[in-house]
């Protein structure tokens, strides 16, 4: 069972992005943050960039922790209080802050036609996340020996920092982002892995990680409520970021490298099928008869398999991809 600190870390954090979404929605339609929702009859203007409130309560419920950690450490269990370490902490937030503030300002291109967001330059988005992987470099977190198949266990010295990490981070912070597009998915996604993470980080003492994962899925469970189908709020390239690099961060910090990479074959799998097409094929299609059809007969993503027959609708089509992610979420119980 969970410390009652640690559930009431969770408990601030996802009251704190509850209430800070409706504010948030009600800023971002005052600037004119809004794509359309391409799966609705109208396809109507929602706000984009909802991964703010999102990081807002990750910050919340951190900070919370950190207080009663250094100001009062006799309600803070014994084996949390030595097993996790404030440093790598502040080192998660501010990876996670500064790739959120990357998401941010490729949310702020947004087309003339409202269609989605323009984006970053290809080259720009790898150069700016990278920046994000310094506190955690620098605070030379994780392990150096990493299990490698066939291999075995291999020490990768300071090529660990100073290229896996920042390595993991930038692929991390793009690997969400490309699976994205349906009312709740990313959100609904990242509350599978971020409970099966982090509640394998707690199981196997690696106290820093699973606290980091559980506030993060505190969060995307309050996000949830006005993210999914009908969407109030997307969460954006910020909100497809910041789950990216909240799951390399908790990897990195709890040496949960295999876990993390179990988890992350739904994307990889979406890496796989978006090259088929040249990364050129959109993973949304279009609404007929209130289904989802996609735009093209081959597969290109995953939903695709879903969406090239017609017969479902948005909310059907984001159980499925739930689903899939619930296998290899739970894969890594036994693997």
């Amino acid at each position: 069972m969970l410390p009652l600190i640690l559930i009431f870390c969770m408990l601030f954090g996802f009251l704190f992005t509850y209430l800070i979404t409706p504010w948030l929605i009600r800023y971002l339609y005052r600037i004119e943050l809004l794509v359309q929702d391409q799966h609705k009859e109208n396809k109507k203007l929602v706000p984009v960039s909802g991964g703010i409130a999102i990081l807002l309560g990750i910050l919340a419920g951190l900070m919370i922790f950190i207080f009663f950690r250094t100001f009062f450490p006799n309600t803070v269990p014994l084996s949390l209080l030595e097993g996790t370490d404030l440093t790598l902490i502040f080192a998660a937030l501010i990876t996670i802050f500064t790739i959120t503030f990357v998401g941010f300002i490729d949310d702020l291109l947004i087309r003339k036609s409202k269609t989605s967001s323009a984006g970053l330059k290809q080259w720009q988005k790898p150069l700016l996340t990278l920046a994000a992987a310094v506190p955690l470099m620098v605070s030379q977190v994780g392990t150096t020996v990493m299990i490698v198949p066939f291999v075995g266990h291999v020490d990768f010295g300071l090529f660990y920092p100073l290229l896996l990490v920042p390595l993991a981070v930038v692929f991390g912070a793009n690997m969400v982002n490309i699976l994205a597009g349906f009312n709740g998915m990313e959100t609904g996604m990242g509350i599978i892995y971020m409970l099966s993470l982090g509640s394998y980080a707690y199981y196997h003492g690696r106290y820093t990680a699973a606290l980091i994962a559980l506030v993060t899925l505190a969060a995307l469970l309050a996000f949830y409520l006005y993210n999914k189908t009908p969407a109030t709020i997307i969460p954006g390239d910020s909100g497809t970021y910041l789950l990216g690099a909240a799951l390399v961060t908790v990897a990195v910090l709890g040496n949960l490298e295999k876990a993390a990479l179990i988890i992350s074959i739904p994307f990889i799998i979406e890496f796989i099928l978006k090259a088929r097409g040249k990364f050129r094929k959109v993973t949304v299609g279009y609404l007929e008869n209130g289904k989802i059809k996609s735009h093209y007969k081959k597969i290109y993503s995953i939903p695709h398999f879903f969406t090239r027959t017609g017969k479902y609708t948005e909310k059907q089509i984001v159980y499925f991809i739930f689903f899939i992610q619930l296998i290899f979420s739970g894969l890594i119980w036994v693997l």
